[in-house]
């Protein structure tokens, strides 16, 4: 079976196709700028060179056949048909409290999905667009939703509500509803795997960490807390986001700059977080290296990054009672090695500590905690590609 991937963002279209049986890759790419000047295709052939097409992308169905041209085309194709596509997975970023977990998408499903646009206006309606172009463009395909919120559904009401008046989880559903949740089941449920332990017996902190990051409490193989809350916004310092911050500060901030509820959204989402503190860059490969040419604001963001994701692990330590595996994935997670360490300094109490020999590596699964420790610290690389396919899969059979 053929699985083609979605995730569509605002103005960009993530693709991966894959060979269920075969278990390969026959094609990746995306399409950035959408809507933008400057549009363009990416996309990496099987002998792993990269190829680009520029041009003028204005909608996601547009960009979505585009795509299907691609993939069926003569030069870079490896398909001769989109007939020889069995199924389609999207990724949805929010599902609310209807979804927690994968579904075939009908209509029903679509006008859920609409409902919970107001809880992710960014997200949703590009999640659509993408369900609605392989509509006309492939209307016998399947197609599936697979939720960001939907592994965190397992929460307790004690860990997702808000110190807010109840009435208003009622009437507008305020609650923590956390994201990344594709991922933190894939990595944490692989980690199990890859270390050849029972799932459903381990307690698990997932770190997610990149330009957007999360961690999530696993405990018998269900999520039990995440740092994220009704948006991403919440938690960690992030790349463009604030994080945790006293809600009087943006009210605060409103009056003082005399600035609406559009304004502040765009401050705490687009300018804060790492960029916002160094005043360098959201991407952590210009932070360390201006860290170590000695920038006191790159070194106080990294700092702060570090710190809220080791009082995080420690807080969720304490929910868990106790912890048998600490994940690391996502771009940072994957890659920076003094990150990691940083991370991880400190918390022998909790019986976490990491070899520094064997945590120089990037990218790669492995083990990077000492042999003779009980808690196993582990990077493994995420695959929400490879989840939302193995998800399409099961439901289509």
């Amino acid at each position: 079976m053929k699985i083609l991937v979605l995730n569509c963002g605002s103005s960009s279209i993530k693709y991966k196709l894959l060979d269920m049986k075969e278990n390969t890759i026959m094609a990746q790419g995306g399409i950035e700028k959408i809507g933008l000047t400057g549009s363009f295709l990416k996309f990496t052939l099987p002998n792993g060179n990269k190829v680009i097409l520029e041009g003028e992308i204005l909608e996601h169905r547009t960009g979505i056949e585009y795509i299907l041209g691609v993939i069926t085309s003569d030069k870079y194709g490896c398909i001769k048909s989109l007939k020889e596509i069995d199924a389609v997975g999207h990724r949805v970023a929010h599902g609310g409290e209807k979804f927690n977990s994968s579904v075939i998408i009908d209509e029903d499903v679509i006008q859920n999905i609409i409902k919970c646009i107001d809880l992710a206006p960014l997200h949703n309606p590009s999640n659509l667009n993408g369900i609605y172009a392989i509509q006309e463009l492939m209307p016998e395909v399947p197609q599936v939703a697979v939720f960001d919120t939907a592994f965190h559904q397992t929460m307790p009401d004690h860990a997702y509500m808000y110190g807010l008046p109840y009435s208003l989880y009622e009437k507008y559903g305020i609650r923590r509803y956390g994201f990344h949740g594709t991922s933190h089941r894939y990595v944490s449920k692989r980690a199990c795997e890859f270390l050849n332990i029972p799932y459903e017996e381990q307690k698990i902190i997932s770190c997610h960490i990149g330009n957007g990051a999360s961690i999530a409490a696993i405990k018998g193989g269900v999520s039990v807390d995440t740092s994220m809350g009704m948006t991403p916004v919440e938690g960690l310092l992030m790349g463009t986001r604030c994080g945790d911050v006293d809600a009087g500060v943006l009210t605060y901030i409103m009056e003082k700059e005399n600035i609406g509820a559009q304004a502040i959204n765009t401050i705490a989402n687009k300018y804060s977080g790492v960029l916002g503190v160094s005043g360098i860059s959201s991407d952590m490969r210009e932070i360390e290296a201006a860290e170590q040419a000695g920038d006191k604001r790159a070194i106080l963001a990294l700092s702060i990054y570090s710190y809220r994701i080791k009082k995080y692990i420690g807080a969720y330590a304490a929910a868990l009672g106790g912890v048998d595996v600490l994940i690391f994935t996502g771009g940072v997670g994957e890659n920076q090695i003094g990150i990691r360490k940083d991370i991880c300094e400190g918390l022998d109490f909790l019986n976490i500590e990491i070899d520094e020999k064997a945590n120089n590596i990037k990218g790669e699964e492995t083990i990077i905690s000492p042999e003779n420790k009980k808690v196993k610290v582990v990077i493994i690389p995420t695959d929400e590609e490879l989840m939302i396919a193995l998800d399409t899969l099961k439901l289509l059979n």
